[in-house]
């Protein structure tokens, strides 16, 4: 009998010690899932914050959100109105309103949130202000920000659709004023905005944001006027980075009323800060999307093999200068040029890094330079030098900036050479690797005569003070010297007036033209040759007095560098004497994104900055 009762009675011990365990305890967790759980909210897991947990808590209605979210948060805006509730209820109740919007499609919610987290973040009275390690203050801008683009996405959510009106609140109306002027960029008007919250970014190691108030958009641009069309060097394609901002005076009070008006604006990217309810405060920023989104719609990439193949037209006026942004008086251009078979996008890390950099970003501006990179590069460089000289004779006829005269060029590969050719005197040197007789002895048409001058009797540009060179063949590369390179040159189409010069130079001075040997026009490839006599000239000349000169070379793997090459160009090659500093970087020859060229084209800038 006593063995019969011994099970019941363990039963019993168990149910005992159950009822008189403690209902409240802790276990031993991961930290990292402690983390997460004490860090979550609505914008990053689709779960709400432990703070709003807690408001629900202390309102009552954390059971009644599961099944009537809206009824759950009017009755903490209730609490908040009849001044029962503090400001930790507005966050929550922008948190609560931002998870329902995102769960039922009520664009009235996602403006709920804006209004109720910036009541959180700028409160009427200073003494209210959010302790700047609160967790909530940054979930609160978050919440701002995105529910502002989210409140004026367009029907299939592809873009946000800025404009004025009254517009639907949970609690009664909100009245937005917009100017429609505050669109106008520069010559052009702004269009097309996209949310970059909403860009995956790919292809760029780095990506940038610059947290603050405010959300972030990339907008298109078309002319203000359709008939002048694009008369600036920004690219039609350049996405412009701006941020909106709604903002409110007295948006507590206007909370209790139940009728909110605002202010909504268009911010340049350009701008660090932002006045809001009387506190200079950072604005949101999201540079780096702008830019991936730009590069992903440009014609740029399809330039790279074709432009290498195949000339264009004739020299006319158009410049070859493309631009991110507008023309900013008062800050320094800083010129990229890409090399062969390249284009400029190829500099969209080094661009992302440059303008991302708060020391160099209000001081610089940042101008591409694209061109045929097959055609001979005395060509190219004329083509480069006027381009350069017609945008600062347009953008500053009256000599005004002094910033315009401190121009520095960078240039990569076969673009080193164009850039160097921006900072020589060369005398007749280039015309006698083409005749030994006198210029002015040759029987040239006019236009042929003026074309031929401009391309082979450099002189420096006065207003370019610092050149940096990457990668850059000066004595030849031994790439271009290959049977393979030479046969593909002999797919290279021209540009007619060059088709046109060579006619006239054939055909009415024969026997004074070395080039006649090639029974073709010099190429790129020829003029990179080892021992051609372009490059062999073009090496004699040293860069202007009075600039500023600066060598990246590029050689791959770990021996003397004095004996390696970046697998096109040789170190030997590279190096020149004098220049103000030569850095050599462990990589290959397109090392323009590398994070050491990067970091010493940073500091060659900052050098710039500090010259007198």
């Amino acid at each position: 009998m006593i063995r019969a009762r011994r099970p019941a009675a363990a039963a019993a011990l168990l149910v005992f010690a159950a009822a008189c365990s403690t209902p409240v305890g802790v276990e031993r967790a991961n930290s990292k899932g402690v983390q997460r759980s004490l860090t979550r909210s609505v914008l990053s897991s689709g779960e709400l914050s432990r703070t709003t947990v807690n408001e629900l808590y202390r309102w009552g209605v954390a059971a009644r959100f599961d099944g009537d979210p809206e009824g759950a948060i009017a009755a903490m805006r209730d609490a908040f109105v009849h001044g029962i509730a503090g400001r930790g209820t507005l966050c929550a109740l922008a948190e609560l309103s931002f998870r329902h919007a995102d769960q039922s499609g009520k664009r009235s919610y996602y403006l709920a949130a804006v209004v109720y987290a910036y009541a959180f973040l700028f409160p009427g009275d200073a003494a209210d202000l959010p302790d700047p390690l609160d967790p909530r203050l940054r979930m609160a801008a978050d919440l701002y920000n995105l529910g502002l683009a989210k409140s004026f996405q367009s029907a299939d959510g592809r873009e946000v659709e800025l404009r004025g009106g009254s517009f639907d609140l949970p609690f009664g109306a909100l009245h937005v004023s917009f100017d429609p002027a505050s669109l106008t960029w520069g010559s052009r008007t702004l269009s097309h905005f996209v949310a970059v919250a909403d860009l995956q970014v790919h292809g760029l190691p780095t990506r940038y944001r610059h947290p603050g108030i405010g959300a972030p958009l990339a907008a298109s641009t078309e002319p203000l006027v359709v008939e002048k069309g694009f008369d600036d060097f920004v690219e039609p394609w350049v996405k412009v980075p701006v941020t909106a901002l709604l903002r409110f005076d007295g948006v507590q009070r206007q909370i209790v009323e139940g009728q909110v008006s605002g202010t909504l604006t268009l911010e340049p990217a350009t701008e660090d800060i932002a006045r809001v309810s009387g506190r200079d405060v950072p604005l949101e920023e999201e540079t780096t999307a702008s830019l991936a989104y730009t590069l992903a719609e440009s014609p740029l990439w399809a330039q790279e093999v074709r432009g290498f193949l195949s000339g264009v037209g004739v020299v006319d006026e158009k410049s070859r200068l493309a631009a991110l942004s507008p023309y900013k008086p008062g800050r320094i251009p800083v010129v990229f040029v890409h090399g062969t078979a390249s284009s400029a996008a190829r500099w969209a890390q080094m661009i992302n890094e440059l303008s991302n950099d708060r020391d160099l970003r209000g001081h610089f501006q940042f101008w591409l330079f694209s061109y045929d990179t097959g055609n001979p590069i005395a060509y190219s460089a004329m083509l480069l030098r006027e381009s350069l000289r017609a945008a600062v004779a347009k953008l500053d006829p009256r000599g005004e900036d002094p910033a315009l005269q401190r121009m520095v060029v960078i240039g990569h590969s076969q673009g080193g050479l164009l850039t160097k050719m921006t900072a020589i005197e060369s005398g007749d040197r280039f015309w006698q690797t083409l005749s030994k007789t006198p210029f002015e002895q040759v029987d040239l048409p006019p236009k042929t005569r003026d074309l031929l001058k401009r391309m082979v009797f450099v002189h420096p540009l006065p207003f370019v003070q610092r050149v940096v060179f990457v990668s850059t063949p000066q004595h030849g590369s031994y790439f271009a010297g290959n049977r393979a390179s030479h046969w593909i040159a002999r797919f290279i189409t021209f540009p007619v007036d060059m088709v046109h010069m060579a006619n006239d130079l054939v055909l009415r001075n024969q026997k004074a033209m070395a080039f006649v040997s090639l029974k073709r026009l010099p190429t790129a490839v020829d003029n990179m040759t080892p021992g051609n006599r372009f490059i062999v000239a073009l090496a004699s000349m040293p860069v202007a007095p009075g600039v500023h000169a600066h060598s990246i070379i590029a050689v791959r793997g770990d021996g003397p560098f004095e004996d390696g090459s970046d697998g096109i160009v040789e170190y030997r090659s590279a190096h020149i004497e004098p220049v103000d500093s030569e850095f050599v970087v462990r990589s290959g020859h397109s090392c323009q994104d590398n994070p050491h060229t990067i970091e010493e084209v940073r500091r060659i800038l900052r050098e710039h900055l500090e010259a007198p």
